[in-house]
């Protein structure tokens, strides 16, 4: 019997008019969404499962992925949250002694499909180039014709609300025993320094507008009991807790269809301590009436430079996002600007002048990424602790 090529019987297509056609794995499914690209190493299963990229077809820049396999304790949320996934060369083979299942059968039983084969770094100089694009990405046979027709007819992510598709349902207390929280270390190790406390516990309201959940392991293990919320939750109740400070954590969609949440934080911002990421950096760009707007394509990696022109510290981030905020009107409303990504100058980071509110547009708990920016767990813990003395004292 002569050999037989396998079928490239899958197809991402471009609003563009792009299409790359390779070998489907995966279910079997059609899908649109934004495409965007990935440039991390590793970390292809937190990436996956990071409600910050819900409605996105994820291109990895990495070449091989799948290799090391998947595991439930790796996992940033309960499952993919991706529209689809794509990628050079799905590894035939798992290797790592974590591993519970390979990658294709992980994304079939949750429902996403992928597509592997194709050029990616011709996809992710398409994206550089043209900015993210509209695209359908099917392993259904579908024709070239109808794929291409579902791209350009598919939503854009621009005034889409997707924080309502992953928040959670009703409020909880994140990982009471402190059991989930402790950190990956050798036996015997302790706790490194950025990740020190001065022992008291605070408690913490968090807004969950797509969290991932390292960063609520790594709230916990820096000193904070941590109720979550959902998005929509009103000050009031946020007020009810009793709080000593206020979390705003990651999330998908544009920032400026959060009417609800903008709100809830203009209500809460004189009175409490708050830090946000990403998302909750953006919402509380627009809590203070100033305004975010799309990036061309994004920051979507572990490698992304970022400078503290206040301490002149340079941090290498994680990050993940498609806004940003504009540096003119968050100064115009009385915010500072502290921290600039070093590749195109956007804001990365500010602090409200006179009040303990500060907020980031990166990761610090990476997961995956480096932990440069880690001791903002700690930092904030601090703020904390400084402004429940003054409360005490005045």
């Amino acid at each position: 019997m002569s050999w037989q090529p396998k079928t490239r019987n899958a197809v991402l297509a471009l609003e563009d008019g792009s299409l790359f056609r390779g070998f489907a794995f995966g279910a079997k499914t059609t899908v649109t969404g934004e495409a965007v690209f990935n440039t991390g190493m590793t970390g292809y299963q937190e990436t996956l499962t990071d409600p910050s990229y819900f409605g996105q077809i994820v291109t990895m820049t990495t070449p091989q992925i799948g290799n090391y396999g998947i595991n439930l304790d790796d996992e940033e949320s309960d499952g993919p949250k991706v529209a689809g996934f794509v990628v050079r060369d799905l590894s035939p083979v798992v290797s790592n002694w974590r591993a519970t299942g390979n990658l294709s059968d992980y994304l079939e039983q949750h429902g996403i499909p992928g597509i592997e084969g194709i050029d990616t770094r011709a996809v992710t100089k398409k994206l550089r180039v043209h900015g993210a694009l509209k695209a359908c990405l099917s392993t259904e046979e579908l024709s070239d014709e109808e794929a291409l027709e579902r791209a350009k007819n598919s939503k854009s992510l621009v005034g889409q609300d997707f924080v309502k598709e992953v928040t959670c349902k009703e409020s909880y207390t994140w990982d009471t025993s402190g059991e989930l929280s402790q950190p990956f270390t050798v036996p015997g190790t302790s706790l490194s320094s950025d990740e020190e406390t001065d022992g008291q516990v605070h408690r913490l309201v968090a807004f969950d507008f797509g969290a991932k959940r390292a960063i609520y392991r790594n709230l916990r293990r820096s000193g904070f009991e941590v109720t979550v919320l959902p998005a929509d939750a009103s000050a009031e109740e946020a007020r009810s807790h009793n709080p000593d400070a206020i979390f705003l954590s990651n999330g998908p969609g544009d920032p400026s269809a959060l009417d609800y949440a903008h709100s809830t934080i203009k209500e809460l911002i004189d009175d409490y301590p708050i830090f946000g990421i990403c998302l909750g950096h953006q919402v509380l760009t627009h809590a203070i009436g100033a305004s975010t707007y799309k990036l061309k394509f994004g920051h979507r990696g572990g490698n992304q430079p970022v400078k503290n022109v206040e301490t002149e510290k340079v941090s290498i981030t994680s990050q993940n996002h498609g806004f940003a905020s504009s540096k003119e009107e968050l100064e115009a409303h009385g915010a500072v600007v502290t921290e600039y990504n070093l590749n195109d100058d956007t804001v990365s980071g500010m602090r409200i002048e006179g009040k303990p509110v500060f907020s980031v547009q990166y990761h610090p708990e990476a997961a995956p990424g480096p932990n440069d920016a880690r001791f903002l767990f700690s930092s904030f813990h601090k703020l904390v602790s400084e402004h429940k003395g003054k409360k005490a004292s005045a």
